[in-house]
């Protein structure tokens, strides 16, 4: 079963948001998610704003205008916004955040220091992107950190203080993707009490997680009309080509890109109202 969903308004038709991560991470990327968006289904991006192709990927938001564009708050697998030796507890020798989640969530959970260090990085990741003069349209983090209630917390609180209104909360129901697991269950609850707690709406639902790296137009065109009542969040990772710095071993980049050009997937979609977090989850 899912979650509780959100309350205080009638949920009567299925809403669909159509994200890509990592927009700024490198220009494959980047030039995937403007095709997708200016000839597929993609209505929604994250931006990482340590990332070398930031630059490119605020100027491809700004002439697009009808893309959606939030924040990816990087944590991990990924370049700091503030300087490595401000925060020792967050990275590695080279200067790169720490790759070892669990190990860092616990020097996040014993740690005074780290703490604070956390706080510094996320408030100026926030900056950053308000630097751009983008409005941003909803928060989530890169491998989903903000599952860790540390970090939730205090992106929440920093999201409300920045007047954000949606975020992700990665639930991906069985019933829509067959082997999803379910025990993430009681840290998907309490982060929706907390983003609840903060003023932060989320989709009722993602798709993304089971099949990331690898959501194939056969995948999605599967998916999209079988949509229940609610908001679904579906992301992908699209690439024109794999193999640039920062790219995940085995991600099958640019069959993602294709999913979300696929004539099955246009139709499939156009069959739902759709749009970037704030739009569909105040609808």
């Amino acid at each position: 079963m899912e979650p509780p969903a959100r309350t205080g308004r009638t949920r009567v038709t299925s809403r669909l948001i159509v994200n890509a991560d990592d927009l700024g991470l490198a220009a494959p990327v980047n030039a995937a998610i403007e095709r997708a968006h200016r000839d597929g289904v993609l209505n929604a991006a994250s931006l990482m704003v340590g990332e070398p192709a930031r630059a490119e990927g605020v100027d491809l938001a700004r002439r697009n205008p009808g893309l959606a564009v939030g924040l990816h708050l990087t944590l991990t697998d990924g370049t700091p916004t503030l300087p490595p030796k401000r925060i020792p507890a967050l990275v590695q020798p080279n200067g790169r955040f720490r790759d070892d989640m669990a190990g860092l969530g616990l020097a996040l959970a014993t740690s005074r220091a780290a703490r604070a260090q956390l706080r510094a990085e996320i408030a100026a990741q926030f900056a950053a992107f308000r630097a751009t003069g983008l409005a941003c349209d909803h928060l989530n983090a890169h491998k989903h950190y903000h599952l860790h209630p540390v970090i939730a917390a205090i992106a929440f609180r920093e999201a409300a203080r920045h007047g954000i209104r949606a975020v992700r909360i990665p639930w991906e129901p069985p019933a829509l993707v067959p082997g999803a697991g379910r025990a993430l269950l009681p840290m998907i609850l309490l982060l929706r009490r907390l983003a609840a707690h903060h003023g932060l709406r989320a989709p009722d639902r993602v798709v993304g997680l089971r099949w990331s790296g690898a959501f194939t137009a056969d995948r999605l065109a599967e998916v999209l009309p079988r949509l229940p009542a609610g908001v679904t969040e579906v992301y992908l990772h699209p690439a024109t080509a794999g193999g640039f710095p920062g790219a995940a071993p085995g991600y099958r980049y640019a069959e993602e890109l294709a999913a979300l050009l696929d004539p099955r997937v246009r139709a499939a979609a156009a069959r739902h109202p759709s749009g970037g977090y704030t739009a569909m989850v105040g609808a």
